[in-house]
């Protein structure tokens, strides 16, 4: 490998979205040149206050270009990282194009009007304005969501808005070519854009800064990632907050295991799956609480569906699932699956173990002994007791159940 190769690839490599806030900047610093010296061609108050709209980004895109660098640091003082300063960089944004608007409609209210003859030649070139910060904006939105940056989403909507107050210039100085005075009209109406731009920016982000929940949608799937752990039998509290890009998750969960080998294990486990659902996860924090259920879920392979109980635990072709309330000695809710893996040559009793963990029983019976073999050690892992039985049937075992004392007689 050449040793120019290997010293860069030792360097650290600059965060894409940081680029993207340059090009933001560089941007906005062409938007205002241009627009200023067609406002002073024009003498339209509209392009004179759009300008004004441009040169109030260019000091919200160098606010952004510090808020990405700080946002990726970390220290004793702040060591869950600089995320929100992303989020403030928000804040920012929204107050300038509160500014923003009122400049412009300060302007349209008190200016003169001196508005003179132009050259077709100039609505062109404000119409090709319009182009430039559509289409970046559409590219910054999109990196922004890609690296889940709400500085730079904020920013690229921003920009959207840039494209609004354009549009709307433009038609202004259309209509003042064919000589309708509608000048002072759009810088209003442009004002009014920007404002409604701003307040989203200022909720959106002033949510996140106090800590409020992540939306339904990212908390439903941070659920369904933990209870689809075999060793979860509830979620006491779920808590999930935004900071700057990345997203916090806290929980309470009950687990079958008491082991706290095995506890950490299934907590390895749910936030490798949460992180693989969920994108831009930086930490996880579950806390266990002892499993306190009446109710015991049973689990036992059958022969038939008249209950036979099975010598074999991957090939049977049935399962009974069996609620069992300890201190009212009596059965629930009683069930009988098919085993959709009996037929398979290789690996079968792995899917079965598999699909019944699916279910969530607590106890599985089989005449087959488990212990040492790759089911066992699958159901010991997930906290699942297996217990091998001498009954033909399942109503023999159902009685044997029944007739066991309960915990602490």
């Amino acid at each position: 490998m050449d040793v120019n190769e290997t010293a860069n690839q030792s360097q650290p490599q600059r965060p894409p979205y940081l680029r993207v806030g340059i090009y933001s900047l560089l941007v906005n610093l062409g938007l205002v040149a241009v627009k200023l010296s067609l406002s002073f061609v024009t003498g339209s108050i509209a392009l004179r206050a759009d300008a004004i709209h441009s040169g109030v980004d260019i000091f919200g895109s160098l606010a952004l270009i510090v808020g990405l660098v700080l946002a990726n640091r970390k220290s004793r003082d702040f060591p869950y990282g600089l995320y929100k300063v992303e989020n403030v960089v928000s804040v920012v944004i929204s107050v300038l194009l509160f500014v923003t608007a009122y400049e412009i409609a300060r302007e349209a209210i008190l200016s003169q009007s001196s508005a003179v003859p132009y050259s077709g030649w100039v609505l062109g070139v404000v119409g090709a304005l319009i182009l430039v910060p559509f289409l970046f904006s559409r590219y910054e939105v999109r990196v922004g969501q890609k690296y889940n940056s709400p500085s730079l989403v904020a920013d690229g909507r921003q920009f959207r808005a840039d494209v609004l107050a354009s549009s709307i210039v433009f038609f202004a100085l259309l209509a003042q070519y064919f000589g309708f005075p509608l000048d002072r009209i759009a810088a209003g109406v442009v004002a009014l854009f920007i404002v409604r731009a701003g307040w989203g920016l200022l909720w959106n982000s002033m949510r996140v800064l106090l800590d409020a929940s992540v939306d339904s949608e990212t908390l439903g799937n941070i659920r369904s990632a933990i209870e689809a752990d075999p060793a979860v039998t509830s979620i006491e509290n779920l808590i999930g907050r935004s900071s700057g890009r990345y997203v916090f998750v806290e929980a309470t969960v009950a687990l079958r295991v008491s082991d706290l080998k095995q506890a950490h294990l299934v907590n390895q486990r749910i936030e490798h799956s949460i992180k693989e659902t969920q994108c831009c996860v930086d930490r996880v924090l579950i806390h266990f609480e002892p499993e306190t259920k009446t109710e015991v879920r049973y689990a036992v392979a059958l022969a038939n569906r008249e209950g036979a109980i099975s010598a074999h635990f991957g090939e049977s072709p049935y399962f009974a699932l069996v609620d069992f309330n300890r201190e009212e000695r009596r059965i629930t809710k009683r069930e009988i699956v098919d085993n959709p893996h009996a037929g398979l040559k290789k690996g079968k009793g792995i899917k079965v173990t598999q699909f019944l963990l699916q279910h969530k029983p607590d106890v599985i019976v089989t005449r087959e002994e488990l212990s040492g073999k790759g089911p066992g050690y699958a159901f010991a892992d997930a906290g699942v007791e297996a217990v091998q039985t001498e009954a033909a049937s399942l109503d023999e075992f159902t009685r044997q159940m029944a007739m066991e004392p309960a915990e602490g007689e």
